[in-house]
């Protein structure tokens, strides 16, 4: 029976055990109630800070975005004007250069005609030539000039396009970066909600265990009962599983300490395989001071040690909310080699594995054994070895050779692009010389090698010094 104080009129009730486990119960899942509660809205709340998070953050990218765009876009814009005005400044000065030439002409042709008709006529045909000559270049300078402008007009438009296309597709990968990130905090929300179910149903299978396990233990003997629990498992399955193990108490004491069971297991030669030594500790609730499973891995060593066991196997209740031993078989083998520790419900399941273990190494050693009894051909082996090398030696050069023809003709393909580069270059050259000489024809230059028209001229130049005196 216990005994219980009401805190509010100081009133002592005694309850009987159920009576008082179940008023442990609803203490125990309110608090867990309220413990889950309080989680699931602080994660809520992180949740929708993150989602706040996640939108400014987006909404920042977009402004620097579209402010990247519009200095892109005024600098299209500038440099697009700047180049109107250089060409419409080109053409205002072609057009100039041509109309000053066009006059000076028609007054070279004016005088000419009033001294000789015949030398007029022959200049005239002479000047009509180059000025049709002159016309024609500067509309085909003209027309470079239009089509620069155009090409350039289209460059502003695609550039313009390109620039749009780019915003819009990072607003839709933004756009569908937001939604990705609700997908995933959906997701993140219900594996939450799943793990915190799987916790819950875990915890209450959990207390279900413990439960189940206080019924059947007895209040006076609490660690003698878990050994005679594992000793009945053990016997129940002993005739179908393990028909020629031993499973006994250790009442060696001779060195000072002993465990509480050994058991061993031999083959039908009866030559033994497996050795284990066992340990139980359990503790009652009502125990002050609570033991963990850390302060008996030391002496189990040393138990298993005198007594020459393979294994160690600790079979514990102690640290029953610790999930590392409530989740399955445990080794400690960064303490000490072959050492486990697990729940009672693991007793059985962990003698059938290191058993099973142990017999697939017994099998393996055995043949093993045969295997280095039997005489083994080193000649043959010489002799496959020897094979290897020359076919895997013949592989290499066939593929060194292959490879070589690679580089060679990866050589020649270098060069053969140099000689087309080179001649490229020269043709540049030639076509910017026969350039620089076609500008360079002028009227002069023309009748330099014509006497009559060079005395034309002459004449011409010499009458227009006496009309200007």
């Amino acid at each position: 029976m216990h005994e219980i104080i009401c805190p509010h009129c100081d009133k002592v009730f005694k309850v009987d055990e159920s009576g008082y486990a179940e008023i442990l119960k609803q203490v125990r899942d309110s608090d867990f109630e309220t413990q889950l509660h309080e989680r699931l809205e602080l994660a809520e709340r992180e949740k929708q800070n993150a989602v706040e998070l996640a939108k400014a953050t987006v909404s920042n990218e977009l402004q620097k975005t579209a402010a990247v765009r519009d200095i892109e876009i005024r600098d299209l814009k500038s440099k697009l004007d700047a180049s109107e005005v250089t060409r419409k400044l080109a053409v205002t000065e072609a057009v100039s250069a041509v109309t000053k030439e066009r006059d000076m002409l028609a007054n070279a042709i004016a005088q000419a005609e009033q001294e000789k008709k015949a030398a007029s006529d022959l200049a005239e045909a002479l000047l009509a030539s180059e000025l049709q000559k002159v016309s024609v270049a500067k509309d085909d300078e003209i027309r470079d000039l239009k089509a620069k402008l155009k090409g350039v007009e289209l460059e502003k438009r695609l550039a313009v396009t390109e620039a749009i296309n780019a915003v819009e597709k990072e607003r839709d990968e933004l756009k569908n970066g937001i939604k990705q990130a609700e997908l995933e905090k959906q997701l993140a929300e219900q594996a939450l909600k799943d793990k915190y179910e799987t916790k819950i149903k875990d915890r209450d299978d959990a207390i279900e265990r413990l439960k189940d396990m206080k019924a059947r233990l007895s209040t006076k003997m609490v660690g003698e009962t878990l050994e005679q629990h594992c000793e009945t498992e053990f016997n129940r399955a002993r005739s179908m599983a393990f028909p020629r193990a031993y499973f006994e108490k250790d009442n060696d004491a001779r060195t000072g300490s002993k465990g509480d069971y050994i058991f061993r297991d031999s083959d039908e030669a009866g030559t033994e395989f497996i050795s284990i030594m066992f340990e139980m500790k359990n503790e009652s609730d009502k125990t002050a001071t609570k033991s963990k499973n850390e302060d008996f891995l030391k002496e189990l060593d040393r138990d298993r040690t005198e007594k020459a066991c393979e294994y160690a196997v600790l079979v514990s209740l102690l640290e029953p909310e610790s999930e590392l031993y409530n989740a399955g078989i445990v080794d400690v083998f960064h303490r000490y080699p072959k050492m486990y520790v697990v729940r009672p419900q693991f007793f059985l399941p962990m003698i059938t594995l290191l058993r099973n273990a142990s017999l697939n190494s017994l099998k393996y050693k055995t043949e093993l054994a045969l295997v280095k009894a039997q005489n083994i051909d080193i000649t043959q082996f010489e002799s496959q070895l020897e094979t290897f090398k020359n076919g895997f030696a013949k592989n290499y050069d066939l593929a060194s050779r292959h490879f070589q023809t690679a580089i060679s003709e990866i050589d020649k393909s270098i060069d053969h692009l140099q000689k087309t580069r080179d001649a490229l270059i020269g043709a540049d050259r030639n076509l910017r010389l026969a350039n620089d000489k076609a500008q360079d024809v002028t009227i002069k230059k023309l009748t330099r090698t014509n006497p009559t028209m060079a005395a034309k001229f002459s004449e011409l130049r010499n009458q227009a010094a006496e009309a200007a005196e």
